[in-house]
């Protein structure tokens, strides 16, 4: 059943975001993110069980603790030149990049998001892993003066990522370190050029989009529900093996496009350790996609007997198909230009 309050709180959410990346003083991007932090609160409430009220207390904790850490940090900043005259505009620029970054759950600040994923339903998920990754990365964008420090955190945003998605079971922390090997790329894309982060930002949000519809619809959250639950339906299973797939950067599918954009730029700009770590622990990554989608596509398992909901299946084949035409679309306009 749909709730008013729930549309009221997705209002202010994003309302929240658009104040942070719009704010022309550090104290109004502040405030921008305290209400975005009071809105997903409410939002993550859910009657089915008790897990929604532990994420969201870890949730809260760790974000109040940034936003403490930011508001340390632009105090620091206007009334400690007074007393230290040498203080350096470099720490307060680190423990601000700091703070944001623990609000992305970028590694190595990484350790709360896993864990509140994994008490989440899957549309709370997705606002987590799409929409609450805007205003802390435009920020971050913002005030781009540390690139040492900058690579440093892609490095192991992208190792993390990597490794740690290798043992896991719950489709929900799969997504988690995903989503923190994806925000290595998006990082990495911001070191020269900053059009080529949005491009990556979109694209990522529309495959995380088509691949949790997918469990939502089908109610799925661990790999044993994934091999008994796809055999219903094959166009399904053919969306969901070429959405991981697109996930993990595997061309000719859309998400090999930003991933291609970032390693030219990156190459471009003599980032070339860089580059092949990223790609690296990408292959990583993709190797467990694969892993995912091979077990639902070769394993042999017979037909549910559970009368399963009938699902209107109309909006996810016409998301799907749109994303995977994308990498044709860009294709044709390489070769116009």
């Amino acid at each position: 059943m749909f709730k008013f309050y729930k549309m009221l709180f997705l209002n202010f959410l994003m309302l929240g975001t658009f104040i942070s990346i719009s704010a022309y003083s550090w104290f109004n991007m502040w405030v921008g993110l305290e209400i975005n932090l009071l809105s997903i609160i409410p939002l993550m409430k859910s009657h089915k069980n008790v897990y929604p009220a532990e994420a969201a207390l870890k949730y809260f904790i760790t974000q109040a603790l940034a936003s403490a850490i930011i508001l340390f940090a632009i105090t620091m900043s206007l009334n400690f030149y007074e007393f230290i005259p040498n203080f350096s505009n470099y720490w307060f620029m680190m423990i601000l990049n700091s703070a944001l970054l623990t609000k992305l759950g970028a590694a190595p600040f990484h350790a709360w998001f896993p864990e509140v994923m994994e008490g989440l339903n899957w549309m709370n998920a997705l606002i987590l892993l799409t929409w609450q990754k805007l205003a802390p990365m435009v920020l971050i964008m913002y005030n781009l003066e540390m690139k040492m420090f900058l690579m440093m955190i892609i490095l192991l945003s992208s190792i993390i990522g990597g490794i740690m998605g290798l043992n896991q079971v719950s489709l929900r922390k799969i997504m988690a370190y995903s989503s923190i090997n994806h925000i290595a790329w998006m990082l990495a894309s911001m070191l020269n050029f900053k059009a080529i982060w949005f491009n990556y930002f979109l694209i990522y949000t529309i495959i995380s989009i088509n691949i949790v519809l997918i469990f939502y619809l089908f109610n799925i959250f661990y790999l044993t529900q994934l091999m008994s639950m796809m055999n219903t339906n094959k166009l399904i299973k053919l969306f969901f093996i070429f959405n991981f797939m697109s996930l993990g950067g595997l061309p000719p599918f859309l998400g090999f496009f930003p991933k291609w954009l970032v390693i030219n730029y990156l190459i471009y700009s003599n980032y070339y350790m860089l580059s092949v770590i990223l790609i690296i622990f990408t292959l990583i990554t993709l190797y467990f996609y694969l892993r995912i989608t091979f077990s639902t596509l070769t394993i042999s398992m017979s037909e549910t007997i559970i009368q399963l909901k009938k699902v209107n299946l109309f909006f996810l084949v016409l998301s799907n198909s749109s994303s995977l035409m994308g990498i044709i679309i860009c294709t044709m306009i390489f070769n116009l230009l």
